[in-house]
């Protein structure tokens, strides 16, 4: 495993961690979320030692671990950037705390996206292969 290279990537999530609480509408986070997840697939295929899908799927849940605590440590700044999802959890009967629930919901979300760049790093290995930009 190659915790250095999951770290330095998982820099990327911690980025989008704050832009996403101050600038980046949540309609907007896929767009950004997708050449972001494309490059660290690469840049995980290129340079883990091995097992590529699991260095994607800790790359997914550290991305996770930034940021459900940005948002969950920055709340009320979240909330008032993001209306909707402020009224949204006005409207809905949670059985816990709103701050509770992100820090529940966003390591699941983590392990999920983990998949998605797992899948994106096994994709990339086998087209870096196919190129002979990496050793069999």
């Amino acid at each position: 495993m190659n915790g250095k290279l999951i770290l330095q990537l998982s820099l990327l999530g911690l980025a989008m961690a704050f832009a996403t609480v101050y600038f980046v509408p949540s309609t907007a986070e896929p767009l950004l979320w997708l050449p972001i997840f494309i490059f660290c697939a690469y840049a995980l295929a290129k340079n883990a030692p091995g097992r590529p899908f699991v260095h994607g799927l800790l790359l997914g849940v550290m991305n996770s671990v930034w940021i459900t605590a940005v948002h969950v440590l920055l709340f009320d700044a979240y909330l008032a950037h993001h209306p909707g999802e402020a009224g949204t959890m006005e409207s809905m009967r949670m059985p816990l705390p709103p701050r509770l629930m992100m820090a529940i919901v966003g390591p699941c979300i983590g392990v999920a996206s983990g998949i998605v760049i797992g899948l994106f790093t096994l994709v990339a290995r086998w087209i870096l292969r196919r190129r002979g930009a990496l050793e069999t």
